[in-house]
C-alpha cells in the first residue's frame, strides 16, 4: 500500500506516534489510508449538509476495513459570487481545489480518495487532483436541490429569480412578484435544480464512470442519497483492494462517452471548459474540433431547465443518467467497454436501465434534435473556438446577422442594457472577460437574464469571451478564443460592425473586408487591466486559453 510509506518500519515510529495521536489504534496500520475530500461550507447551499452527509462515507470506510482521513477544500457559490468582483474568484478556485486536494493525499500518501463535491468549480476541481494523483478514487456528490414553486404552483429555479431581475427592470412584473419567485426559487439544500454547471459534472461523473449509477440525479434531500454515500464508502476500499485506479478508468475513449452524454443531455457549456482540463490532467489531448464531431452525431434526448420546465428530480424519475446512456448506446455512440467503480464495464452497468417518462428523456428514435445541445463554433471572430448552448436557443435565432455593441466588462453591458442601448437584432459584445481579461473569465448570467427578462432572448444574440452560467438560454456565445486580452480578434469589433452567427453550420464571423480585418489585427493593441490582488495577478499571468479548458501553465518562464 503507498500508506505503508509513512506506517511501516522502524524509521516510522515517529508517524505512527503522530497518528495514534489522531485515533488510531495497532490494528488500523494494517488497513488502507482513504482520504476523504470534503467541500462543506455554510455559504453554499450545495454544501451546507456536507459534514453530516461525510459522516456516512467515513463509517462505511470503517465497516469495509478502511481507515478514512476527512479534510476539506474551500468553495465559491457563483450564484452569490455573481455580478460583481467576487466572480474574478470562481473559476480560479477550481486551480486551488485541485492543487489542495493534491497537496493533502501525496503528502500523507493515501491509498485511496472519496471525493465530496457537489457545487461550480468544487466538482472539476477535485477531479482534476484525482486525474494527476491516479489513485483509486470515487465520486459521491451532495445531490441536486428540489425545485422550487410560486404561489401559484409553477416549476421555479435559481435561473428564474435571475431572469425576473430583468423583467421588474423592464416592468412587466411587480416587486410582490419577485418576492415571491425569489422566497421560493431554492427550497432545499443542495445543487441548483436545472441542468446546470453543477449537475451537468455530477451527471458526466457517472458516464466518466467515477461516479455510482445516481449520483447525477438523487436529490440531497432524498434518503437514497444517504445509501449511495455508504455504498461509495464500501466501494473505495473495494476499489483499493483491486488497485483499479482513475487512469485506469478515464482515457480518451471515457471522455468522448462523457461529451456524447454531455451534449445528448443539454449540460452546460461551462462542461466544455473542464472536461478539457481534466483531460489535460489525465495526460489527454482532447480538441474543440473532436466535441463539435461528437456534437454533430450525437442527437439530444433531454432538454432540462434551463431548456425546459423538467428539472433534475423529473430526469431521476425517468430513469436517471443512466437511461440516456442506454439510448445512445443503441446507435453505438459509447465505448462500452471502459470500466467503472462498479467493478463492471459501462454496457454492464447500463444494461437494465430503462426510460420511464419518454417526456422527459426522449427515445433515440425520437429526438429533439439529430444534433448534440452543445456547438462548437469556429471563425475569425474565434479561430480556435467558441461554444454555445445549442439546446437552449430559440430556434428563431439559431441564424442571427446583426449590429455589434461593443461592451469592454460585464458592468458596462448591464448598465448599457438597462439604458436602452441594446436594440432588438443587436449582437452584444461583451470582452475583456476571458481567463486572463477577466482575470477569472466570470459568468455572464446577469447580462443574459437581463436580455430575457426584457423579452429580447429571440431577438438579441450575445457574445464573450467570458463564459456563461449553466443556468443562461438564449443565443449565447462563449469562450471565444483567443481572448481579447491575448490579442484576439473579439478585441478589433467596433460598435456597428455586422456580426453572423450561424449555429447550424457552426460560424462565427465579423462581417469586414479583409483588408480592414488585417488592418485592425495589425493596429490592435490590448488594453492592459490592473489586478489589485496578488492572487489573480498570478493567475492571469499563468491561465491559459478556454479552449485549452484554461489550465495553468506549468511552464514557469
Amino acid at each position: 500500500m503507498r500508506s505503508d510509506e509513512i506506517k511501516k518500519g522502524i524509521e516510522r515510529a515517529p508517524h505512527r506516534s503522530l497518528l495514534r495521536a489522531c485515533g488510531l489504534k495497532e490494528e488500523d496500520f494494517d488497513k488502507p489510508f482513504i482520504g476523504v475530500a470534503n467541500s462543506y461550507i455554510d455559504i453554499i447551499p450545495g454544501h451546507v449538509h456536507l459534514q453530516e452527509f461525510a459522516k456516512h462515507v467515513k463509517e462505511a470506510i470503517r465497516e469495509a476495513g478502511g481507515v478514512p482521513f476527512e479534510f476539506n477544500v474551500i468553495g465559491v457559490d457563483d450564484g452569490i459570487a455573481m455580478g460583481h468582483s467576487g466572480m474574478f474568484y470562481s473559476l480560479p478556485s477550481r486551480e486551488l481545489i485541485a492543487d489542495s486536494v493534491e497537496t493533502v493525499v501525496q503528502a500523507h500518501k493515501l491509498d485511496g480518495l472519496v471525493l465530496i463535491p457537489n457545487c461550480d468549480k468544487i466538482v472539476p476541481g477535485m477531479i482534476m487532483a484525482a486525474a494527476r494523483l491516479n489513485i483509486p478514487t470515487i465520486l459521491i456528490s451532495g445531490g441536486p436541490m428540489a425545485a422550487g414553486h410560486t404561489s401559484s404552483g409553477k416549476p421555479i429555479d435559481l435561473a428564474t429569480v435571475f431572469e425576473a431581475v430583468g423583467s421588474i427592470k423592464k416592468g412587466s412584473i411587480k416587486e410582490d412578484e419577485l418576492k415571491d419567485i425569489e422566497t421560493h426559487a431554492c427550497p432545499t439544500c443542495g445543487s441548483c435544480s436545472g441542468m446546470f454547471t453543477a449537475n451537468s459534472m455530477n451527471c458526466l461523473a457517472e458516464a466518466l464512470g467515477i461516479a455510482l449509477p445516481g449520483n447525477g440525479s438523487i436529490l440531497a434531500i432524498d434518503p437514497r442519497r444517504i445509501e449511495l454515500a455508504k455504498q461509495a464508502g464500501r466501494q473505495i476500499v473495494e476499489l483499493v483492494k483491486a488497485g483499479l485506479k482513475f487512469r485506469d478508468i478515464v482515457n480518451e475513449q471515457t471522455i468522448e462517452n462523457a461529451f456524447t452524454l454531455d451534449v445528448a443531455m443539454g449540460g452546460s457549456s461551462n462542461t466544455v471548459l473542464h472536461l478539457l482540463a481534466i483531460a489535460h490532467e489525465a495526460g489527454i489531448e482532447f480538441s474543440m474540433e473532436k466535441i463539435d464531431e461528437i456534437s454533430r452525431r450525437t442527437p439530444t434526448l433531454c432538454k432540462l431547465a434551463p431548456a425546459s420546465h423538467y428539472h433534475m428530480e423529473d430526469l431521476d424519475r425517468a430513469g436517471g443518467v443512466y437511461a440516456i446512456l442506454k439510448e445512445l448506446s443503441k446507435k453505438g455512440l459509447l465505448h462500452l467497454d471502459r470500466p467503472t467503480v462498479l467493478m463492471k464495464t459501462l454496457g454492464e452497468a447500463i444494461k437494465d436501465a430503462e426510460i420511464k417518462d419518454p417526456n422527459v428523456i426522449r427515445p433515440i428514435d425520437n429526438p429533439y434534435s439529430e444534433t448534440g445541445g452543445l456547438a462548437v463554433l469556429f471563425g475569425n471572430l474565434a479561430p480556435y473556438g467558441a461554444v454555445v448552448k445549442a439546446a437552449a436557443v430559440d430556434p428563431k435565432i439559431m441564424v442571427h446577422r446583426g449590429r455589434a455593441v461593443v461592451f469592454d466588462s460585464e458592468e458596462e453591458a448591464v448598465e448599457g442594457m438597462t439604458k436602452g442601448k441594446v436594440k432588438e437584432g443587436d449582437v452584444v459584445v461583451i470582452r475583456y472577460e476571458g481567463p486572463k481579461g477577466g482575470p477569472g473569465m466570470r459568468e455572464m448570467l446577469t447580462p443574459t437574464s437581463t436580455i430575457m427578462g426584457m423579452g429580447l432572448g429571440d431577438k438579441v444574440s450575445l457574445i464573450t469571451d467570458g463564459r456563461f452560467s449553466g443556468a443562461t438560454r438564449g443565443a449565447c456565445v462563449g469562450h471565444i478564443s483567443p481572448e481579447a486580452a491575448a490579442g484576439g480578434p473579439i478585441g478589433i469589433v467596433q460598435d456597428g460592425d455586422e456580426i453572423l452567427i450561424d449555429i447550424p453550420n457552426r460560424k462565427i464571423e465579423l462581417l469586414i473586408p479583409q483588408e480592414e480585418f488585417d488592418r485592425r489585427m495589425k493596429e490592435f493593441k490590448p488594453k492592459k487591466k490592473e489586478i489589485t490582488s496578488p492572487w489573480l495577478r498570478r493567475y492571469a499571468k499563468f491561465v491559459t486559453s478556454a479552449h485549452k479548458g484554461a489550465i495553468l501553465s506549468d511552464e514557469c518562464t
